[in-house]
């Protein structure tokens, strides 16, 4: 139902407040804000409301034919009630995050419920079961107040068919949370009970995106197969509601696993281990500098004159400068650009060094010392390679 704050690292670029809510309005409506966190509706929530019309109107209007077609608009309000237990349950999340100090960026109210987004933490598997199971907890008090009302009494008609729909859907949205598997909130006990005990957040990930896995099978297995083995039809809403579900929850395991795998490399990733050597030289100079710097061994970052990397010596380029020229023709003709800030210090590694080349432009990154002088020339293939295990096609 959502991706709370138990990743460990999450991360997203902040953005200046009018290009940020941009976002916002390409991504869905949106909705204001509560306690400083921007709600979003999705536009693809409408396409969850119209088969709740769809699907429940009939069977509202079949046992109330009182209702008449105002069936269907009590299957709406059954998808605006959904919609609000999705909301409480997300905002269960983020305000139990921000007591540790983890930032939301925003909460996405969509097709397969919602999600909260958050800004950079460090996370803790402690903190990551709290702030997960906070928005099941959520759910289940919602369902409690339900039910006492309900058991009061005093309520009729479509105000009573209303509050059973909201006691049900939140007791169902609860439990189904705290299923052990990736990418619903009770995958993070498994995750951070896996962490604890190894040591390792990416074992964790991988192991509770196995449970969302299983999770799908036994889903599959009950709704679909056991119907079948039995020699019953499976209910047609039930099958469409079993693939829809199975296969979000398919996908996220599988993304979670991903990022399990990803995070378990992510100790490779370094400037300075990565790097191929190169020396540094002003680009006011020569070609016939850089092949005595270079030697054909060596990349070559050409630096402006306040000394920060501008652009990188292309091999090809330079091959084609007879040697008589050499002297005369300019450094920077064979050599193209590198993008602005384009250079990493040699000490950084990896969460951190990935997150800073996300922010930059280009596909080589210069390498420099604590003196600013370059050491290295790091490319966007070998940091890939380095992570996913397989070189970019």
């Amino acid at each position: 139902m959502s991706d709370p704050a138990g990743s460990g690292q999450q991360t997203s670029d902040r953005q200046p407040p009018n290009r940020q809510s941009q976002n916002n309005r390409r991504e869905g409506i949106p909705l204001g804000r509560i306690a400083g966190i921007p709600i979003v509706l999705a536009y693809s929530w409408f396409i969850i409301a119209a088969f709740t019309v769809i699907v429940y109107g009939p069977v509202l209007q079949h046992g109330t034919p009182s209702l008449g077609i105002g069936a269907y608009y009590v299957a709406f309000a059954y998808a605006l009630l959904l919609l609000l237990s999705v909301l409480v349950h997300e905002l269960a999340h983020a305000l139990t995050a921000k007591i540790y100090g983890w930032p939301s960026e925003k909460i996405v109210l969509n097709l397969w419920g919602g999600h909260t987004q958050f800004e950079s933490f460090t996370a803790t598997p402690g903190r990551s079961v709290l702030v997960a199971m906070a928005g099941p907890a959520a759910n289940f008090v919602l369902a409690g107040a339900a039910w006492l009302v309900i058991s009061a009494g005093g309520l009729s008609g479509v105000a009573d068919t209303l509050l059973n729909i909201f006691f049900w859907a939140n007791l169902v949205i609860g439990i189904f949370n705290v299923l052990p598997g990736l990418p619903l909130d009770g995958g993070r006990l498994v995750e951070s009970a896996v962490w604890k005990a190894t040591g390792s957040h990416a074992k964790g990930t991988i192991a509770a995106g196995w449970g969302g896995r299983i999770i799908v099978i036994a889903l599959g297995l009950w709704f679909v197969a056991r119907p079948l083995l039995s020699g019953n039809v499976p209910d047609t809403s039930m099958l469409l509601i079993t693939i829809l579900v199975g296969g979000f929850l398919w996908m996220g395991a599988s993304a979670s696993i991903q990022q399990g795998r990803l995070r378990g490399r992510l100790h490779l990733v370094s400037a300075a281990a990565l790097a191929e050597p190169a020396v540094g030289l002003s680009e006011m100079g020569s070609v016939s500098d850089i092949l005595q710097a270079a030697g054909g061994r060596t990349a070559v970052v050409l630096c402006a004159p306040d000394g920060r990397p501008s652009s990188v010596v292309d091999p090809a380029a330079l091959a084609t400068v007879p040697a008589g020229v050499a002297g005369s023709t300019p450094a920077r003709a064979v050599a193209y650009p590198l993008g602005a800030g384009a250079y990493v210090p040699e000490w950084s590694k990896g969460q951190e060094l990935l997150q800073y080349l996300a922010q930059l432009e280009g596909h080589d990154y210069a390498v420099i010392d604590h003196n600013g002088r370059v050491t290295g020339l790091l490319r966007q293939s070998t940091v890939v390679t380095a992570i996913t295990g397989k070189a970019p096609r």
